[in-house]
């Protein structure tokens, strides 16, 4: 399989390989994988990884044991606050915007509700602009997000910032099924 291994390295840590990506090799791996995608998903299910097609990206799931399950959930807790504070500062925040640090730190200085949300995001951070700081390099390294313009510290957000969305829209949905199926 061509590529197999590079795929791999992104995608076994967690990473996404998306399709609006700011770097064209993702862009070519993507261009592969949805070309080839039935032949990779297979190769990889031959190795215990589950490759998954979502709105512009794909990504791996495995079959997880309950105290994996358990810390994923948990981790899953730490995104959907993010989540929280970011469409808190731009309800429109998605794929595709562009945006700097500066200006989430400059909106959350100003907003007591922001200020408050990023000091509990990060309790170890002394400053929102720290805060705000730890959450951009989490939201890099987790592949919702990459550096377009590294002079103008301009990110843009990719497609696997739907998956994030898509996960906080599920639960919203079983939480109203639930509540319809308890009345």
């Amino acid at each position: 399989m061509i590529k197999s291994k590079d795929i791999f390295d992104i995608l076994s840590r967690g990473g996404f390989i998306c399709q609006d990506s700011a770097r064209v090799e993702t862009r070519r791996l993507y261009d592969l994988i949805e070309e080839h995608f039935d032949e990779y998903k297979a190769y990889y299910e031959g190795i215990g990884f589950i490759l998954e097609q979502g709105n512009g990206y794909f990504h791996f799931t495995r079959q997880d044991s309950k105290t994996e399950l358990t810390r994923r959930l948990t981790n899953l807790g730490v995104w959907i606050d993010r989540l929280d504070f970011i469409k808190t500062f731009h309800s429109g925040f998605s794929t595709g915007m562009r945006f700097s640090p500066s200006t989430i730190t400059e909106a959350a200085s100003a907003d007591v509700e922001l200020k408050e949300k990023a000091r509990k995001l990060y309790e170890g951070q002394r400053s929102v602009r720290d805060a705000v700081q730890a959450l951009v390099e989490d939201m890099e390294k987790a592949g919702f997000i990459e550096l377009e313009n590294e002079f103008e510290q301009l990110y843009k957000v990719t497609s696997a910032f739907h998956f994030l969305e898509g996960l906080v829209e599920m639960l919203t949905i079983s939480e109203e099924e639930a509540n319809e199926t308890a009345e």
